[in-house]
């Protein structure tokens, strides 16, 4: 991570992993997060602000975080999303959602497939943008594992890609910055274009997990060369 030179107020979606994970990282870059969760009593969430009192960290429902300023990142696990945005009631509107999640099916066991409807011609990203059209969804991160999505650096000094994709400048922009805070380097970010490249970072997951299911962990990437 890279020094950061101002403060943001920025809502995380979920408790699990990728969520404790993002807030504990942006909390070190000195920002500070509000966990939403169905309840204000989540434990996980209680733990998270327990440990980070003292540091901006705190707590609420899905609609308290996503109203807590201008940026949050979409944690919840995929099959879950669509539902946890509806308890937001309208606090993301015109306001940057940055997307990592994806939209797995683990009815079936492991390792899970992409949910149908989600994915091909759809994805759990262009979904968000269509219910929420008046918010700047980002899609980002959701390619690999969630200690490499805020410490590139454990690998390849960093050299290997993330990609970016939204319908709105601003909204690519405000997230590129936070990703270089997070310390990836400028030209290892791709944008691919507006909301329905998700379809295409979405659909990385099963070569992914596949790929996991033989390493046993996670600390891996891709690289383009050529």
């Amino acid at each position: 991570m890279v020094e950061n030179k101002y403060s943001l107020k920025i809502g995380v979606l979920g408790t699990g992993i990728v969520a404790q994970t993002i807030g504990a990282a942006l909390i070190e870059l000195g920002h500070e997060v509000k966990m939403g969760s169905r309840t204000s009593k989540n434990e996980k969430a209680l733990a998270f602000v327990e440990k980070y009192k003292d540091r901006g960290a705190s707590n609420g429902t899905f609609e308290e975080a996503a109203a807590f300023h201008e940026i949050t990142f979409n944690c919840v696990k995929g099959e879950h999303v669509l539902e946890a945005l509806s308890l937001t009631n309208g606090a993301l509107y015109d306001k940057l959602l940055i997307d990592v999640s994806n939209p797995l099916d683990f009815s079936k066991g492991m390792p899970p497939s992409l949910i149908p409807a989600l994915s091909n011609t759809n994805s759990l990203g262009e979904e968000i943008q269509r219910l929420y059209p008046d918010t700047l969804v980002v899609k980002t991160l959701n390619t690999m594992w969630s200690g490499l999505m805020v410490n590139p650096n454990l690998i390849g000094d960093g050299n290997h890609v993330n990609y970016i994709c939204g319908n709105r400048y601003e909204g690519k922009f405000i997230t590129r910055d936070l990703l270089k805070q997070f310390g990836w380097k400028d030209e290892n970010l791709i944008d691919l274009g507006d909301i329905t490249n998700a379809r295409a970072t979405e659909a990385i997951l099963p070569i992914w997990l596949r790929l996991y299911g033989v390493r046993k962990n996670g600390a891996f990437n891709f690289q383009i060369v050529g």
